[in-house]
């Protein structure tokens, strides 16, 4: 349920509708708007009527909280969830924009690559060192040796890195180096890996599986929301239809109807929405003219010798040119792309 403080309320009275949630078993999640202060009290509430808050002093209202998916709704935060993460701010006016190798294959590659990124215009770098394959005989990643090179890489940047987490097992090796969690396509609705993470404080960029759907997306996002990390970047990145000629089908539509439904940040990925290197700046621009707040693409010096996703990773140079036309798509939205981090220098 939904509980609206009146303006003028104490810290003693939001203390007391709190402690009431908690007699009733309901965990309360408290939101500090600018002029009121908003409790949602979630869980099973089986008393007939709202009379056990809504007689205590300094509630104005109480309301059943519609929407399954509590936390991520914009009845609890109407107002867009803006967060900093190392440089930049996400949610906000500014653009954000993520890019990286599929796979970090060596160390100069990803140095490489990070450098050539950040001088494009990128805000975070992103590069896999686990990676869920179809095949098991496809590469898996470095492991922890690809986490020491992204490390290295941010060091040398400025850039905080965005890696996929495959597996609770992997979460505490992962704290020490990361400072965005991705949980890709195929972990979405991997319940016990999105509790771990909701017990953590990272920003966690949430894809959306390959035949889910919104709601179904919503619904996980709240594993992480519901355990207390409120920074989490949900992510379009393409569905599976009956379509071949794209390795998915992006669903541009999304976009629009999470920001209506959710106070959370949307990013799209043109890279795994097309599977094709032609396509992405195309659909990078449809993402930022419909509303999205930033960009996780692919990008790797030489594609064409790249051990994953080489056919829609962009070169440097391309994805340069990409970085332009959505400056230019962010204007007219009367957005911007969110500055790079110029407390490091370029050299290296």
């Amino acid at each position: 349920m939904l509980i609206i403080m009146k303006p003028n309320s104490t810290p003693q009275q939001i203390e007391t509708v709190v402690n009431t949630a908690k007699v009733h078993g309901l965990t309360p999640h408290i939101t500090h708007g600018v002029e009121t202060t908003i409790i949602a009290a979630v869980g099973e509430f089986h008393t007939p009527t709202m009379d056990p808050f809504e007689a205590l002093e300094g509630v104005e209202s109480v309301k059943r909280i519609s929407q399954p998916f509590k936390l991520g709704s914009r009845q609890v935060h109407p107002e867009n969830s803006i967060f900093p993460i190392d440089g930049f701010t996400v949610g906000g006016d500014d653009i954000v924009i993520m890019a990286g190798p599929c796979s970090v294959e060596s160390r100069s590659q990803i140095l490489e690559t990070a450098h050539a990124v950040r001088e494009a215009g990128a805000n975070a770098l992103r590069g896999g060192v686990f990676k869920p394959r179809t095949s098991p005989y496809a590469f898996q990643g470095l492991g922890e040796e690809g986490l020491e090179y992204l490390a290295e890489a941010r060091e040398q940047t400025g850039m905080p890195i965005v890696v996929e987490i495959m597996s609770q097992t992997q979460l505490d090796l992962m704290l020490k180096y990361v400072d965005v969690f991705q949980v890709g396509a195929r972990n979405m609705q991997n319940f016990n890996l999105l509790r771990a993470i909701g017990e953590t404080r990272k920003s966690v960029l949430l894809k959306r599986g390959l035949s889910a759907t919104i709601e179904e997306l919503l619904m996980s996002a709240e594993y992480i929301l519901a355990g207390g990390n409120k920074q989490v970047l949900l992510c379009e990145r393409g569905i599976r239809t009956f379509e071949t000629a794209t390795r998915n089908t992006t669903d541009i539509n999304a976009i629009p109807v999470l920001k209506k439904l959710t106070h959370l940040p949307v990013i799209l990925d043109p890279s795994h929405a097309t599977g094709h290197a032609d396509y992405v700046a195309a659909i990078a621009r449809a993402a930022i003219a419909a509303g999205a707040d930033g960009l996780i693409v692919e990008v790797h010096p030489d594609p064409a010798k790249a051990v994953s996703d080489g056919k829609q990773s962009l070169k440097p140079e391309k994805f340069a040119e990409m970085v332009k036309q959505v400056k230019a798509i962010a204007e007219i939205m009367g957005r911007c792309v969110a500055p790079i981090n110029k407390s490091v220098t370029a050299g290296w």
